[in-house]
């Protein structure tokens, strides 16, 4: 506003360190599809509008890249493979069209774990390659949204869309050290994006800040009448959100599942619980019923709905797919139609557990992933990597959120002695972002410090 500088100054420093990420050795691959012609048709449209003071929103001219899940035009709809989107997109996504229409500068798409099937972020095919954490880039970022969250991190730009089918949004964000937002199942439409798991994904901004994410959300939040799962929500709000402290809040903990994580992120995030109660906030015991019976139940959702999707890639590209995601789709193909209806059965029960909670606490805290994130190896490079007890790991205060539909936070709150980010889950009732924000601001005031990146691009600069 002030015109210091302009969009269109912002997009060729982006361009120029686009170019610069691909040569770095070793590359970042956030970024995977990116068109110079269009960003700067963007930029300085965007330009004109702050010369004449007519910008269209808070993110008239903010940089934004979205995952290759979602259809943006004129980019490859890849969704992590090397067989899809053999032709340029010719629709955007919902998402990708309000942030067009709210003046966004969309960078390009961003890498992601092939079909989302992993947790790491590892893509070893020709298109993609591995993704670099930016705080040790040999580490994973986490998936599958991993492009998204490297970016942001990065600074490549201040806000990123993932999807968020068993943590896909969180685990990158909170290996990354960003902050990330899963909303309500349903909150955001996921129109124009592959429709892989059609009962546990949620579209979701990947920000460097809470209040980034709060701007994005409020731009994004509403019933798209091409989405059928959200046409009911309640409007969604800000409401309190700047509250000075947390007084009248109750924060629900079930310290048996909370501190099944390693123990230096189990230290941080004790100390995090305890800077919200200095807040005013009160914490309350609360029991989590059957939560190794909610993991089992949205591994057989998520798997089967994917399987049964990807039924005719799994027939004429097997081939074509990294090892990782042949296995796992193979290993869906075990679940028959009873563990189906058994699982969402658990749903069911799951989800009446979670409305009693929510009489009785704001919200549930959690730590966001039970440890930091694991390194690359060169054989990771080649064939891929696949870990199950790692997999299982990094899902385990995710899946909840996912299987039950009800919004997840994370944010990061501290560093491992090895430099790598740990970050912390807050969970609120159905449509209750709100809340989440609120105590999200307040957490990272309790971060006494945030360590820049190892690779970091200031692209204001």
């Amino acid at each position: 506003r002030s015109g210091k500088l302009t969009p269109s100054q912002v997009a060729k420093n982006i361009i120029a360190t686009l170019e610069d990420c691909d040569k770095s050795t070793p590359p970042l691959r956030a970024i995977v599809q990116w068109d110079q012609e269009q960003i700067m048709l963007m930029a300085e449209a965007s330009t004109a509008r702050y010369r004449n003071k007519c910008t269209l929103s808070y993110l008239d001219g903010i940089p934004v890249c979205l995952k290759e899940e979602f259809k943006v035009v004129p980019y490859h709809h890849r969704v992590g493979t090397v067989y899809l989107g053999t032709e340029p997109e010719t629709e955007d996504a919902t998402v990708a069209k309000k942030l067009r229409e709210a003046g966004a500068i969309i960078i390009g798409v961003s890498n992601m774990h092939e079909l989302g099937t992993g947790t790491t972020g590892c893509n070893p095919n020709r298109y993609h390659k591995i993704p670099r954490n930016p705080y040790k880039p040999n580490h994973f970022t986490g998936g599958s949204s991993s492009g998204s969250a490297a970016a942001v991190a990065a600074g490549l730009c201040p806000v990123a869309i993932g999807t968020d089918g068993g943590g896909s949004v969180r685990i990158p964000a909170s290996f990354c050290g960003v902050v990330g937002l899963k909303g309500t199942f349903g909150r955001i439409s996921s129109h124009g994006s592959l429709p892989l798991s059609y009962s546990t994904v949620s579209v979701g901004p990947i920000c460097t800040s809470v209040a980034d994410a709060a701007i994005v959300y409020s731009v994004l939040a509403e019933p798209d009448p091409l989405y059928p799962y959200g046409l009911k929500q309640p409007k969604a709000t800000l409401s309190d959100m700047c509250a000075p402290d947390l007084k009248g809040l109750k924060l629900g903990v079930d310290w048996t599942f909370f501190k099944a994580c390693d123990a230096e992120v189990l230290s941080v995030c004790e100390k995090a619980v305890e800077h919200l109660q200095s807040l005013g906030a009160s914490v309350v015991e609360v029991s989590l019923p059957e939560m190794e019976e909610v993991r089992v139940a949205h591994v057989i959702c998520i798997l089967s709905e994917m399987r049964d999707f990807l039924q005719p890639d799994f027939n004429k590209h097997f081939q074509d797919m990294n090892l990782d995601t042949r296995a796992n789709l193979t290993l869906a193909s075990q679940f028959t139609a009873l563990d189906y209806i058994t699982a969402n059965r658990q749903r069911t029960r799951s989800m009446r557990f979670l409305r009693e909670i929510f009489t009785t606490v704001n919200c549930i805290l959690t730590p966001a992933v039970a440890c930091t994130a694991p390194r690359i190896y060169e054989s990771d490079l080649l064939t891929g990597s696949s870990n199950l007890s790692f997999t299982v790991r990094s899902m385990r205060f995710m899946q909840l959120g996912n299987f039950t539909g009800i919004p997840g936070l994370v944010v990061p709150i501290g560093y491992s002695t090895a430099g790598l980010p740990i970050s912390f889950q807050v969970m609120a009732k159905w449509w209750d972002e709100a809340v989440l924000l609120r105590i999200g601001l307040k957490l990272e005031q309790f971060r006494y410090q945030t360590k820049k990146p190892s690779i970091y691009y200031d692209i204001l600069a």
